[in-house]
């Protein structure tokens, strides 16, 4: 099949055909909720709510949490 001539709709309906085949209808909709499209500007707001660490304190606690 080739996908250079499929409307965009036709494309959504055989993507999600095949979601339904492969995964089942449980799957093909866990699979659809991993993409909404969000709002706002992520890079500004995770700048508020992630510490400011340097790269060498960020690297200390990889260490720590990995002798743990």
């Amino acid at each position: 099949m080739n996908s250079t001539y499929l409307t965009l709709s036709e494309i959504r309906t055989l993507g999600f055909e095949a979601l339904l085949r492969e995964l089942g209808p449980a799957g093909a909709i866990r699979f659809i909720q991993q993409y909404e499209t969000g709002r706002g500007n992520y890079t500004r707001g995770r700048r508020k709510w992630l510490p400011k660490k340097s790269v060498r304190e960020i690297g200390k606690q990889i260490i720590k949490e990995r002798k743990k």
